[in-house]
């Protein structure tokens, strides 16, 4: 009469511990089978150190019941008890450290995670799991069965050994109602070569009808090629493959102290910089995470990585990488080699650093602000939004020695046309980086000299109009700053290019700094208006330059009756206003509604109204 095997328990709350990992360790079910496969590669690597030359082979068969199949060490008895019933115990020694003896100390730096561990994430899709095993550290002794339940319990069995004819481990499973979805063979198939597509150990899967297919390669950067080309051809398969875009460039990225291979593939489009990318980390062949972005320092957005380490710590998931000074020094490491690569490309490929630099410029500006080599070596070609165009420095300091550089985009716009018609050179500063990086010009390119743009730098370029029409527009120009004084702008008449240009607004984010302040200080009182009037400063007013040579200026200039002239000095206001293309305050934007509606009732009266016109100051107009 055969005897009942006895039952076990794990020494652990399995159903706490099931929980735990599935609900707040692990991302997904899918990880059941990363854990499979590491378990597979340990048990290979360990039986590999200890006998060179071993048998190096996994096998996934899938179907109704999956199952992954190792050439690996074996485990004993004794190491079932050990190392399957008692959580992070490691399986890469035996108790009494007969596998170290056989050389495995040397090796346990290839292994990737722990066995108990590992195992029992299977639990997350499966109610049982089977373990057949025999030991190749132990030839005489015989193999082993183990099969656990999610309730807690085990059983253990020795079989002859007919029953598993060489060393090695098997591990079986079927999953439970509900989760038939992550051991489907198409699923299974993916995800072992998601995982396992760069390990170094034959992996293969079967499907149901027995046919088996390799799932992982020698990594691309590592395998030979006919020539150079053929090599980038293969790395933008791979790219194309991995990220889905065919790179402008690829990197090679190799640090051997720290056991580290891979490529970074160089975007083809523009991305925002704040957003930072994620990359391929694998370990030791393993696919660790596929959204790894501290592996690169921030500024080094424009490419996506694929390597590989035997260095780098992996998080209690084995789903990310641990930050310690390992990683700190791997990242500073591996921006060291990508700005080789940049600052390399200006003396071997200026026509890619040019294709580069119109993608990506953003990115260099910002690594140039606080990288003294690569500012000399890159600024030069950095392309900036000039009055001469989209240029760069290098093509801009050719035809201007003295470089002005605006604090803003809306003051660039504003000066920009009327500036390049007098023949000054300005450069936008309000884009991010550009005005510091301009400023530091004069380092690289001795003999430059670069000014912050002011207003009256502008105003001292335009020609005076002749005191004669200044003098028949006096009328007009004192109504037109009666009208627009009470926004902070004076109004001056000149003569300037392009005659196309009615009027200027020569104006500055400080000015209207100060003049909204002001505005906060006359309408507060108590405290709050006396710290605004400590902080008072005397800001220029804003200039409505009306332009002489333009046929609407001349025009204007004659208007003599009352109405019309307020209307059309408003008109000349908000028309230089919008040209700022700055957002606009409550009051401008009911003086350019005013303006409007006056033109329209003039233009439908068919001239001049009949009787004066009166402005209270709070909106349109009305005839008295």
């Amino acid at each position: 009469m055969s005897h009942p095997e006895p039952v076990h328990t794990f020494q652990v709350d399995l159903r706490g511990l099931v929980d735990l990992l599935s609900h707040h360790l692990y991302s997904s079910p899918r990880v059941y089978l990363r854990e499979l496969l590491q378990n597979a590669v340990d048990a290979v690597t360990a039986r590999q150190a200890a006998f060179p030359g071993a048998p190096a082979r996994i096998t996934v068969h899938t179907g109704g019941t999956l199952s992954v199949t190792d050439t690996g060490i074996g485990l004993t008895e004794a190491d079932v008890h050990t190392f399957l019933a008692t959580i992070g115990r490691s399986s890469k020694r035996t108790p009494d450290g007969a596998l170290d003896g056989a050389g495995l100390d040397a090796a346990r730096g290839e292994f990737i995670g722990q066995f108990g561990i590992g195992l029992l994430a299977c639990f997350v899709v499966a109610d049982e799991i089977t373990v057949i095993s025999r030991s190749a550290a132990h030839p005489g002794a015989p193999a082993v069965e183990w099969r656990g339940r999610s309730d807690g319990h085990y059983t253990i069995r020795t079989l002859p050994p007919s029953a598993v004819p060489e060393p090695g481990t098997t591990v079986r499973l079927t999953p439970r109602p509900g989760t038939e979805e992550w051991t489907a063979p198409e699923q299974v198939a993916a995800l072992a070569r998601h995982y396992g597509g760069l390990l170094r150990h034959e992996v293969t899967v079967v499907d149901p009808h027995g046919t088996p297919s390799r799932i992982n390669e020698t990594p691309p950067w590592e395998a030979p090629y006919a020539s150079p080309h053929a090599r980038r051809e293969a790395l933008a398969r791979h790219c194309a493959t991995t990220f889905g875009f065919t790179p402008l460039d690829t990197i090679d990225l190799d640090l051997p102290v720290a056991g580290l291979r891979g490529v970074a593939y160089v975007l083809p489009t523009a991305v925002n910089p704040a957003r930072r990318a994620g990359h391929r980390v694998h370990l030791k062949g393993m696919l660790l995470s596929d959204q790894a972005p501290e592996l690169l320092p921030e500024w080094a957005f424009f490419v996506r990585c694929v390597v590989d380490t035997t260095s780098l710590r992996p998080t209690a998931s084995r789903e990310g990488l641990y930050e310690d000074e390992t990683l700190a020094a791997i990242r500073d490491a591996l921006g060291a080699r990508i700005r080789d690569w940049l600052t390399g490309l200006s003396a071997s490929d200026p026509g890619l650093l040019h294709r580069f630099l119109g993608v990506h410029h953003l990115a260099v500006k910002a690594l140039a602000r606080h990288d003294d080599e690569l500012l000399r070596m890159l600024l030069p070609w950095l392309p900036f939004e000039t009055t001469d165009g989209n240029v760069t420095l290098e093509e801009f300091t050719r035809a201007h020695a003295t470089v002005l550089v605006t604090s803003t985009v809306e003051e660039f716009r504003q000066v920009a046309p009327i500036a390049a018609a007098a023949g000054l050179g300005v450069v936008n500063g309000g884009y991010t980086y550009d005005r510091d990086l301009v400023h530091r010009l004069p380092e690289i390119r001795p003999g430059t000299t670069v000014t912050d743009l002011d207003p009256a730098t502008v105003s001292a370029h335009l020609d005076s109009a002749d005191p004669s029409a200044e003098l028949s527009a006096s009328a007009f120009l004192s109504t037109a700053r009666d009208v627009v004084g009470q926004y902070g702008c004076d109004v001056v008449l000149r003569s300037f290019q392009p005659v196309t240009a009615p009027a200027l607004l020569l104006d500055n984010r400080e000015a209207r700094q100060e003049r909204t302040r002001a505005e906060i200080a006359g309408e507060s009182d108590g405290l709050w208006a006396d710290i605004l009037g400590a902080l008072r400063s005397e800001a220029p007013r804003a200039q409505l330059v009306l332009n002489h040579l333009n046929p609407l200026v001349r025009r204007a200039l004659t208007v003599t009756e009352h109405g019309l002239a307020v209307t059309t000095a408003e008109a000349l206001y908000g028309q230089a206003l919008l040209m700022t293309r700055r957002p606009l305050r409550a009051a401008e934007s009911a003086l350019l509604n005013r303006a409007f509606i006056g033109l329209l009732n003039h233009a439908m009266h068919d001239g001049p109204h009949d009787g004066p016109h009166h402005h209270d100051g709070s909106g349109p107009r009305k005839e008295a």
